[in-house]
């Protein structure tokens, strides 16, 4: 029996395309919520999560920097999908037939232009391909769904059009993560995650960033949050080029954690080759 990966979704989603770009030998398993994803990883139902952080068109994924520190999960590899949103009905059904198109509520608006167009309807669905799978099981004939061409594969229906959405950028970042930390060296450049709580004294963020200039590492992102209601920024999550075992990381380092009281790598893995 084939390992599973788990994701977020019903078959078809981007998340399961993710699945099998990364891992094609992996069966999906598709879960409920994020948790639920995270949970079937802990509890050996799964091998991986595939993780959604982030999107070229709306920005970070919600409550995911929150997740990720407290699963006790390691980030084995990035894989980045070009979401292509594709109109999908029923065979035989025409472009003219369709009313309203349903999708996630961050789809609908990605779609804005070409919907106002044809003068359809959005609605909000709780998920792109569970509303490719609803029409097809209610044999709704004025009705389509924002989805994947997976999709529509899965669930019996035909693309009416294709890259429907807005801008032809957009693209989603996941992160594979599983129990097992994977931080040897392999193919290509090395990004290292990690996340970092400064001290309570003054410049203590910038005297802790000052470490990754000096030493010439690349920080390719970093976010703050807020923890437990508070209203500042206690956490930050950060994206560098490298590995801890390189001479200007460790220097970094060391440099970061006399200016916090806590740092928690999350992995060290390969770049994805289609980091845009």
């Amino acid at each position: 029996m084939a390992e599973k990966i788990a994701f977020q979704g019903e078959l078809g989603a981007y998340s399961h395309e993710a699945c099998v770009a990364s891992r094609p030998d992996h069966e999906p398993l598709p879960c409920a919520t994020f948790e639920d994803v995270i949970a079937a990883v802990k509890t050996g139902a799964a091998e991986f999560a595939m993780l959604p952080v982030e999107n070229t068109t709306y920005g970070r994924v919600a409550d995911m920097h929150r997740l990720l520190p407290e699963s006790g999960l390691f980030i084995n590899d990035e894989v980045f999908v070009r979401v292509r949103i594709n109109l999908l009905a029923l065979p035989g059904v025409a472009l003219s037939d369709i009313k309203v198109a349903r999708g996630h509520l961050v789809i609908l608006p990605q779609c804005r232009k070409f919907l106002d167009a044809h003068g359809i309807r959005g609605e909000a669905a709780a998920d792109n391909a569970g509303a490719a799978a609803d029409i097809a099981a209610r044999n709704e004939r004025t009705a389509a769904a924002l989805a994947s061409e997976l999709a529509g594969r899965i669930h019996g229906l035909e693309i009416l059009q294709k890259d429907v959405e807005d801008q032809s950028h957009n693209t989603t970042r996941f992160l594979v993560m599983s129990a097992q930390d994977r931080p040897e060296r392999r193919r290509g450049k090395m990004l290292t995650s990690f996340v970092f709580q400064v001290r309570n004294i003054p410049a203590a963020l910038y005297k802790a960033m000052g470490g990754f200039a000096t030493n010439g590492v690349n920080m390719i992102k970093l976010e703050s949050y807020m923890l437990g209601g508070a209203f500042r920024a206690t956490q930050f999550y950060a994206d560098i080029e490298g590995h801890p075992d390189d001479p200007e990381v460790k220097r970094a380092f060391d440099e970061l954690a006399f200016f916090t009281d806590m740092i928690r790598v999350l992995g060290t893995y390969p770049a994805d080759p289609g980091r845009p």
